[in-house]
C-alpha cells in the first residue's frame, strides 16, 4: 500500500525544442522558457539585492492551477546570483522569484495544447516580442555601440560577452546570433526537470527518539564531520553537501529522500517544507501585496541540484540547504504578468556540543 504525498522533480536530459515556451517545461539551466512573451521582468527587477549585478536562470516548474480559468497557464521562476560572494547562511538576498500565468485563451498560444514532437520551425517565443540579452535571456534594453545588434540586460553581461569573442564578431555583424557562444560556459547546465509522485510505504513514522538513535549511530560512524580539507569531487552524499555537522532535523532530512536520494525538486503546495534544519525557519511570510492573501509554501529546491548545475564545492561557490518558494495562496492576477514572490534560503545547523558529546 502506497500514499502520494508530494510530487518530486527529477533532472533529465531534453532535446532543446522540447524546452521551448510553447512546450511549458519545467526545466533549469539555459536561458529562460519565458511563458507570457511581453513585459518580461526588468532589468532592475532581475538584479542581485546584495552585488546589484544581474541574476542568471536557475530554474522554472509549470504548476497550472486547474481550478482557476486564469491559471490555466501558470510557471513560477527562480533566479540566482552566480557570485558566491553573495551567498550568505541562510540569506535569500542572491535570489529571486516570480510568478507568471494566463488563461486556456491568450494571446500567445493555441487553445489545444501541442504535439509533443519536434516543431518545423521555432516560436512562438520571447524574443519575437522583446530584445532579449545575449547572454542570459532576460530583457536587452542595452545595445552595443559597435555592431548596433548585439542586445544586452547589463554593463556585466556585455564585458562579458566582449571578452568571449564578441570583439571579433562585432566587425562581421551579419554572421551575429541572438545568442552568445559564450551563454553556455556562463550559464548553467539546461534540463528537463521530470515530476513524479512521491510513494512512500504505508506505515507508521519514526518516533523522535528512534530518529535520535539514528542520528547518534550516525554520529558514532563518524559520517557527520567537518569536511575543510575534502577536496576529492567525486560522487556527492548528502552527508557530504552539509560542509557544516548538522542537527537532528537533518537526519529526518536525509531518511525521508533516501529512497529518492536524486530528486532535485519537491512540490508540495499549501503544506510544510522539508526542513534541512530545526532553526532558521520563516518567522512570519509577508501576504501577497497585490491581493492581501496569504502567501504559501509552493516548492523547494533541494541541494542535489548543485550536483547538475556543478558548483557543489562547498565554500567557494553559491550553495544551500534548500530553497524554499512561497507564492499567493489565491495566485492572484496582477496588473503585470510577471509577480515577484518569495524565497527563504534554509541552511545546515551546527550539531549542539551536547549532541557531540553523546556521539563520542
Amino acid at each position: 500500500m502506497t500514499e502520494v504525498v508530494v510530487e518530486l522533480g527529477f533532472i533529465e536530459k531534453a532535446p532543446t525544442w522540447k524546452l521551448q515556451s510553447r512546450f511549458f517545461p519545467s526545466k533549469v539551466g539555459g536561458h529562460p522558457a519565458w511563458l507570457a512573451l511581453k513585459d518580461l521582468p526588468s532589468s532592475e527587477e532581475l538584479t542581485c539585492l546584495r552585488c546589484n549585478k544581474p541574476l542568471i536562470f536557475l530554474c522554472q516548474l509549470y504548476a497550472p492551477f486547474h481550478h482557476k480559468e486564469e491559471c490555466f497557464h501558470r510557471t513560477v521562476f527562480v533566479f540566482v546570483c552566480r557570485d558566491s560572494g553573495c551567498c550568505q547562511d541562510n540569506d535569500s538576498s542572491n535570489i529571486r522569484v516570480f510568478r507568471c500565468q494566463l488563461p486556456r485563451d491568450n494571446e500567445f498560444y493555441p487553445y489545444e495544447p501541442p504535439k509533443e514532437e519536434k516543431p518545423e520551425s521555432d516560436g512562438p517565443c520571447a524574443g519575437d516580442f522583446n530584445n532579449l540579452c545575449r547572454i542570459c535571456g532576460a530583457l536587452g534594453p542595452k545595445v552595443c555601440g559597435g555592431c548596433k545588434m548585439a542586445r544586452y540586460c547589463s554593463k556585466e553581461h556585455q564585458a562579458l560577452d566582449w571578452k568571449s569573442g564578441h570583439k571579433a564578431e562585432c566587425k562581421d555583424p551579419g554572421s551575429l546570433s541572438k545568442t552568445s557562444p559564450f551563454s553556455s560556459k556562463f550559464l548553467f547546465p539546461e534540463f528537463e526537470v521530470e515530476l513524479e509522485p512521491e510513494e512512500l510505504e504505508a506505515g507508521r513514522e519514526k518516533s523522535d527518539e528512534e530518529v535520535m538513535k539514528e542520528y547518534q549511530d550516525l554520529l558514532r560512524s563518524g559520517q557527520v564531520t567537518h569536511q575543510d580539507d575534502d577536496d576529492s569531487d567525486t560522487e556527492v552524499d548528502l552527508v557530504n553537501m552539509a560542509s557544516k555537522e548538522t542537527d537532528k532535523q537533518f537526519q529526518k532530512f536525509r531518511t525521508r529522500i533516501k529512497e529518492f536520494p536524486d530528486q532535485v525538486v519537491r512540490y508540495d503546495r499549501g503544506r510544510e517544507p522539508l526542513w534541512v534544519s530545526s532553526e532558521n525557519h520563516p518567522m512570519e511570510v509577508p501576504p501577497c501585496p497585490h491581493c492581501g492573501e496569504p502567501r504559501q509554501f509552493e516548492f523547494q529546491v533541494m541541494p542535489q541540484l548543485l550536483v547538475h548545475l556543478k558548483v557543489d564545492n562547498m565554500g567557494h561557490s553559491i550553495d544551500w540547504g534548500t530553497v524554499l518558494i512561497y507564492s499567493c495562496q489565491e495566485s492572484c492576477k496582477a496588473t503585470r504578468p510577471y509577480v515577484e514572490e518569495i524565497a527563504y534560503k534554509q541552511d545546515y545547523s551546527p550539531i549542539p556540543s551536547v549532541m557531540k558529546n553523546q556521539g563520542t
